[in-house]
């Protein structure tokens, strides 16, 4: 895992709707960049509509939400569609930008091996450095987490 005060590796990825995202666009403000496995699977939707509610709060604290998956945009495209979301969902269709964030590698299910994405989350801060670090995480309740991470940082400045 990237450790706090470490640079955040820059990306351009597609997103849903075929627009090209950098992490550049966000400098200024905090972005929330989250890894999940596989759109439209139970704990990825969780995750995702956990964001997706927690938006204008997250607004509220001047941060931006990026999921990332190994998906192709097309899947993406259905999976924002299905759930209304919205922020950007982003194609890492060969796990290139989650390799950089230490968010893809082996994996193993049901007695099979392959290489797959993480479910990981960075904070990055405005300035493009890692504010907070959340590994293996749970996608219930994690929106959350962030949220009230983002608040405690808030009133510590």
């Amino acid at each position: 895992m990237l450790d706090v005060g470490d640079e955040a590796p820059e990306f351009e990825l597609l997103n849903q709707h075929g627009e090209t995202i950098c992490r550049s666009d966000f400098e200024g403000q905090r972005l929330v960049v989250y890894f999940y496995p596989r759109a439209n699977t139970d704990g990825c939707t969780t995750e995702a509509c956990g964001f997706n509610d927690a938006l204008s709060q997250l607004a509220d604290r001047d941060a931006a939400v990026v999921g990332i998956s190994d998906d192709p945009v097309d899947d993406l495209d259905d999976f924002a569609a299905d759930y209304d979301l919205e922020f950007d969902l982003l194609s890492d269709e060969f796990g290139e930008v989650a390799t950089l964030y230490e968010s893809y590698g082996e994996k193993r299910m049901f007695g099979n091996t392959f290489d797959g994405v993480f479910r990981n989350t960075y904070l990055v801060d405005p300035d493009g450095r890692i504010e907070a670090v959340y590994e293996g995480v749970s996608p219930d309740g994690h929106a959350d987490e962030v949220l009230a991470d983002l608040e405690s940082v808030d009133a510590t400045h």
